[in-house]
C-alpha cells in the first residue's frame, strides 16, 4: 500500500513557452542565488527558475525569486527623464542630455555657491559592482564632495564597524559551507526563514544528516526560534550583556583556546578583566535570560570543536550594534572559532549587492577597502585615475545618517539619491519630509518613478532594474556572481553605468579620468586595483563566474577557485597581524517603555516583501500575503485594551502616530508589539532612530509606543490603506 507523497502527482510547471534560458543572479537579498530568466519566442521573460549548478541555492529559490521575471513588465516604472517645471510645480519630460546638464549644472553651482561638500550623495545596496566603482569614481575623483554614503548604513554599517575593530577590515570571514561543519550554531537577531530562507534550507538540509545545537537569540517567537533547540527571548537592547556574560563562564571556567588567545590576539587582560563584571546572576537582571541558561550556553559553545555565529538586523539595527558584533567576535576569538570549518562570525547581509558597495563604492574610503586616511591609499588610487591626490579628503565625511539632519541645519543643499528611498527606510518619516522639501535641488535616480521621495524631486533620471544590466553581485559568503542582461530597460531609462558615465563627461576631473563604457571593461580595472589585497579579484573572469556559478574572493591571478574562508592562517588586517579583543562596557541609553509609552516597538522582515515594496508590493503572488500594514500583539494586552483581532488600532510614539490591522498571537510577549518596516508612512512615523556611536546606523528595533483602540474602524481602513500605497 502507498501512502503519503506517493500517492501524489509530481509538481507540474505550466508550459509558458520558454525558447531560452538565461543566466543572472537574484537582485533581491543577499543570498545571491544563481537564477535563470525563461524568455518565450518573442523574446518576453516569462519564468524563473533556481540553477542546479549553484552551489548557493541548488536549484531552489524563495517566493521572490520565483517570480523576479514579473519586475520586468511591473508598474510605475520610470521611462523618461523629468525635470520639474517650477512655474507649474510638475514634472515635465525632457531629453537625457538637458536632464544630464540641468543635473550637472546644480551640482556646480551648490557647491560653488555653498562648497564642494555642500552636495551629498546617497546610493544604494543594489547597484551592480561596476555602477558602484563608477560612481565612486565620479564622487570622489570628479565631483568632489565628501558627504557621500549608501543605504547600507541603515542595515550593515554596524557588521562593517565591528569587522573592522576586531580584524582590523571588513570581510564576513566564513561562508554557507560552515554549516556543513559546525556543531553548534548560535543566531542573534536572525530570522532565517522569512529574511533568507534558502540559507535556511541549506541549514535544515544540514540538519536532515546530523544534529547539532540550534541557539536563537532573539525577543520575538520567529520561526527560526520556533525550529531552535533554545531560544534566548532577551529584552531588546542588551545583547552586549548577554555576550559579555558568555565570555564571563568561558573564561571563569577555562573553556576559553588559550592557545589561539595567545597567538592571534592581543587585548585579552582588558578583555577579561571587563567581562568579569558580567556575571551570570546580575546580567541576567538586565537582558532577561536567565543565569543557568546564561551558563549552558557558554558551555555549548566553548565545548563544541566548531561553533558558528550569525546575526541580521536585530544586532546591526541598534545604538549598540557595532558593539554586539565586537562582542560575538570576541566570543569566536577566544574559542579559536575564526577561519576554521564549522567556526565564524557571519553576518548575513541584506541587500542583494550590499557588499560590492563596501568593497568598491568608496562610500567609506577609496575603492578596494582602501581609506582616505591614509596617504599611500590617496596617491595609488590618484594616480591609477589621473588626478591630484590633493582633490580627495584626508578623511570620510558624513554618513547618511548625518547627511539628513545637515540638510535641516542647510549646511547641505543639494541630495542625489540613487535606487534608495528615504521617505519609507529611514527613521522619524515626518521628519524626513520636512528635511526633502528644504533642498534646492534633489535628484533622485531610480528604476521607479513611483517612489515616495520623487515627489519631493527636481530632477528624476530613470534607471534599469537588475538583469535589464550586466555585471556582477557579491554575497554573503563574498561570492562575486555573475548577472546577465536579459532584457533592455523600458522606454529612454538607462543602465546606471551609462548614467554616471554621461555625468563625469560634464566635470573637468571626468575628462581627465578613463570611465570605461562595458561593465567588462570595468571589472579588469576591480582586478587591477585589488591584485594582492584581501579582497583579490584578480584571477576572476567573466566566463570563470558564470561557469561556477560565482567565486569566492580572495580569488588571485591563476587561481582556479575562490578561498571559502578568510584569517585560515590567523593573520588579521592589524599592523601585527592579531585581532583586538575589545572591551565593551553596557551604556543603556535606549528609549524603553514607561507609563506614557508602555510597549516595545520592533520592527523586521516578511518573507514575500522586500525592504519598502516598492518591487515587491508589485507582485500579485507575493503582495497578496501582506498587503496591508498589520502589527503583532500579544492576545492578553490587547484585551485589557479592548482590542480585537482582525482591528485596527492606533500607535502612537513621541514622533508621530499610524494606524494598522491587529493580529493577534503569542509570538509576541505581553509588553512588545511588532511591525514589518515595509509599508510607506507605518512604521517609520513612529522610530527614534538613536545612532550607534561608531557604525552611524539607526536604533530601528528599540522604541517606546503606546497603543489605542480605534472607534472609527471605517476611518482607520482608508488610512491604512493609504499607508500600503507605492
Amino acid at each position: 500500500m502507498l501512502f503519503g507523497r506517493q500517492k501524489k502527482n509530481p509538481v507540474k510547471l505550466p508550459d509558458k513557452g520558454v525558447v531560452e534560458w538565461k543566466y543572472t543572479t537574484c537582485g533581491y537579498c543577499s543570498t545571491g542565488c544563481s537564477i535563470e530568466v525563461g524568455l518565450n519566442a518573442d523574446g518576453t521573460p516569462v519564468s524563473c527558475r533556481g540553477s542546479s549548478d549553484a552551489d548557493v541555492n541548488r536549484g531552489k529559490l524563495c517566493i521572490k525569486g520565483i517570480f523576479e521575471y514579473e519586475l520586468f513588465k511591473s508598474a510605475g516604472r520610470g521611462t523618461v527623464p523629468l525635470v520639474r517645471d517650477k512655474t507649474i510645480d510638475a514634472y515635465k519630460e525632457v531629453s537625457w542630455d538637458h536632464a544630464l546638464d540641468r543635473s550637472a549644472s546644480e551640482i556646480k553651482r551648490i557647491q560653488e555657491t555653498y562648497g564642494r561638500d555642500s552636495f551629498a550623495i546617497v546610493s544604494t545596496g543594489q547597484l551592480l559592482t561596476e555602477e558602484f566603482y563608477t560612481l565612486g569614481k565620479l564622487t570622489r575623483g570628479a565631483i568632489g564632495t565628501n558627504n557621500y554614503d549608501g543605504n547600507t548604513t541603515l542595515c550593515m554599517a554596524s557588521a562593517v564597524s565591528g569587522y573592522k575593530r576586531s580584524f582590523g577590515s571588513d570581510g564576513p570571514p566564513g561562508c554557507y559551507d560552515d554549516f556543513e561543519h559546525t556543531e553548534c550554531l548560535m543566531a542573534f537577531g536572525s530570522n532565517l526563514p522569512e529574511q533568507h530562507p534558502i540559507i535556511y534550507w541549506r541549514l535544515r538540509q544540514v540538519l536532515e544528516k546530523r544534529s547539532f545545537p540550534v541557539i536563537v537569540v532573539d525577543p520575538r517567537v520567529t520561526m527560526f526560534s520556533q525550529m531552535a533547540d533554545m531560544h534566548l527571548a532577551i529584552t531588546p537592547g542588551t545583547d552586549v550583556v548577554l555576550l559579555n556574560s558568555l565570555a564571563h563562564v568561558i573564561l571563569k571556567e577555562g573553556l576559553e583556546d588559550q592557545a589561539y588567545i595567545k597567538a592571534n590576539t592581543s587585548g585579552f587582560d582588558e578583555f577579561s578583566e571587563l567581562v568579569a563584571q558580567y556575571d551570570p546572576v546580575s546580567a541576567s537582571k538586565i537582558c532577561g535570560i536567565d543565569e543557568d541558561t546564561i551558563r549552558n550556553v557558554a558551555r555549548l559553545y566553548a565545548k563544541a570543536d566548531s561553533a558558528m555565529s550569525i546575526w541580521t538586523m536585530g544586532i546591526n539595527q541598534s545604538t549598540h550594534g557595532s558593539d554586539g558584533v565586537v562582542g560575538i567576535n570576541s566570543l569566536n576569538l577566544i574559542t579559536g572559532n575564526i577561519g576554521v570549518e564549522g567556526g565564524t562570525s557571519l553576518s548575513i547581509t541584506g541587500q542583494c549587492n550590499a557588499m560590492g558597495t563596501r568593497e568598491w563604492s568608496s562610500c567609506s574610503g577609496l575603492p578596494g577597502y582602501r581609506v582616505l586616511e591614509k596617504e599611500e591609499d590617496r596617491q595609488y588610487i590618484a594616480d591609477y585615475w589621473g588626478i591630484d591626490p590633493e582633490f580627495f579628503p584626508k578623511k570620510r565625511g558624513m554618513a547618511q545618517t548625518d547627511i539628513f539632519p545637515a540638510i535641516e541645519t542647510g549646511e547641505i543643499k543639494g541630495l542625489w539619491l540613487i535606487a534608495t528611498n528615504p521617505m519609507t527606510s529611514m527613521p522619524n518619516t515626518a521628519r524626513i519630509r520636512k528635511t526633502l522639501e528644504k533642498l534646492e535641488c534633489l535628484i533622485v535616480q531610480d528604476a521607479y518613478q513611483d517612489v515616495e521621495t520623487t515627489e519631493y524631486g527636481h530632477i528624476f533620471l530613470p534607471s534599469g532594474l537588475w538583469a535589464e544590466k550586466e555585471g556582477v553581485f557579491t554575497n554573503t559568503e563574498r561570492r562575486v556572481n555573475l548577472v546577465n542582461n536579459v532584457i533592455d530597460p523600458p522606454g529612454l531609462a538607462k543602465p546606471d553605468l551609462w548614467i554616471f558615465n554621461q555625468m563625469a563627461k560634464r566635470f573637468d576631473n571626468g575628462q581627465k579620468i578613463r570611465f570605461p563604457e562595458t561593465a567588462e571593461g570595468v571589472f579588469k580595472e576591480l582586478g587591477e586595483l585589488s591584485k594582492g589585497r584581501m579582497l583579490d579579484y584578480s584571477g576572476m573572469t567573466y566566463q570563470m563566474l558564470e561557469e561556477q556559478c560565482g567565486v569566492q574572493w580572495p580569488c588571485t591571478e591563476g587561481a582556479v577557485i575562490g578561498a571559502p574562508r578568510l584569517y585560515t592562517d590567523g593573520k588579521f588586517q592589524y599592523p601585527d597581524g592579531k585581532a583586538k579583543l575589545i572591551p565593551l562596557d553596557f551604556i543603556d541609553n535606549n528609549e524603553k517603555p514607561d507609563d506614557e509609552y508602555p510597549f516595545w516597538l520592533s520592527s523586521g522582515r516578511v518573507v514575500e516583501h522586500f525592504h519598502t515594496r516598492t518591487r515587491t508590493g508589485k507582485v500579485g503572488n507575493q503582495n497578496k500575503f501582506s498587503p496591508t500594514p498589520y502589527m503583532e500583539m500579544n492576545p492578553d494586552a490587547a484585551k485589557a485594551l479592548g482590542i480585537e483581532h482582525m482591528s485596527y488600532a492606533r500607535l502612537v510614539s513621541r514622533r508621530g502616530d499610524a494606524v494598522v490591522l491587529v493580529q493577534l498571537t503569542q509570538r509576541v510577549a505581553p509588553n512588545t508589539v511588532f511591525i514589518p518596516f515595509h509599508f510607506h508612512d507605518c512604521v517609520n512615523r513612529l522610530t527614534l532612530g538613536l545612532l550607534d556611536p561608531y557604525s552611524r546606523q539607526p536604533a530601528f528595533k528599540q522604541n517606546a509606543v503606546r497603543i489605542e483602540a480605534v472607534e472609527d474602524q471605517d476611518a482607520a481602513a482608508v488610512r491604512n490603506v493609504a499607508a500600503r500605497t507605492y
